[in-house]
């Protein structure tokens, strides 16, 4: 699928549009065989919804597409609900995942910038560009981006795997942290890995990049071999940690995520 963002709707909506509808950062979905499926009408009133506010993405496949924060108190339409976007991960097809991601980031930038952070007056949606702008003091706010690195570390054939105390049962992946202001992407790599395992490592080397809406991500991959020091963990961002062998994995990742993807690079090429 063909995804073009813009920020200037169409004059007249003549046709059915894809919605993401969020509240509360949960989208909402009708169950489908095919797991869940987006409201697709010309109109919310179709539905029997009301938009807080309302934003224009731009077209997937011609089709134009829109994103919208609802009310809680609304009466939602029959065998349609709220959920999150992790729960979503392999219901959504990729395309239409990789969009809610985008929507909801819209959607959480315009809740958290209806007020001017300089001079506190409330501020504008602009129709040229995705920003919002104050009318006092012309101070602008775009829809924020945080970089965040993920490395996977490698020790002659084995891989570091840590585990988070905000991890479901049983799971572990890579590192990952965000990136300081004034810090290279590199330089973020040897801080984090210190700071959550107590190790150095060496040859960092990019490896893909990925849009993380939880909440407002750019996850930044890479790989890096192991240089020296012992596995040493703090026991608040990090519980466990350890040096796994390709035959000893633990419980990974979702396979949508960057974080499986450095997993999956290691079983290709680390033999």
């Amino acid at each position: 699928m063909s995804f073009i963002s813009t920020v200037k709707p169409p004059r007249s909506r003549e046709k059915a549009a894809w919605w993401f509808l969020f509240n509360q950062n949960r989208l909402l979905v009708q169950e489908s065989s095919r797991g869940a499926d987006l409201p697709f009408v010309q109109e919310l009133s179709e539905l029997g919804l009301t938009a807080v506010r309302q934003h224009y993405l731009g077209t997937l496949n011609g089709v134009h597409c829109y994103s919208a924060e609802l009310q809680a108190d609304q009466v939602l339409p029959e065998k349609m609900k709220f959920e999150g976007l992790r729960e979503l991960f392999e219901r959504l097809s990729p395309e239409f995942y990789t969009l809610a991601g985008h929507a909801s980031q819209i959607v959480t930038w315009d809740q958290n910038h209806q007020y001017c952070g300089r001079c506190g007056t409330r501020t504008e949606i602009m129709d040229d560009e995705r920003a919002r702008i104050c009318p006092q003091c012309r101070h602008m706010s775009f829809p924020r981006i945080s970089p965040c690195i993920i490395v996977a570390v490698i020790k002659d054939k084995e891989i570091l795997l840590a585990r988070s105390p905000h991890f479901p049962p049983g799971r572990y992946s890579v590192l990952a942290g965000f990136v300081e202001a004034g810090e290279t992407l590199e330089d973020c790599v040897k801080r984090e890995v210190i700071e959550e395992v107590g190790i150095t490592v060496t040859n960092i080397r990019y490896f893909d990049n990925q849009p993380w809406p939880f909440p407002h991500s750019l996850m930044i991959g890479f790989i890096a071999d192991y240089a020296e020091g012992e596995i040493s963990i703090d026991h608040k961002e990090i519980v466990d940690a350890n040096w796994y062998s390709r035959d000893k994995l633990p419980n990974l990742p979702h396979r949508a995520s960057i974080a499986r993807r450095l997993v999956e690079w290691y079983l290709e090429n680390i033999q």
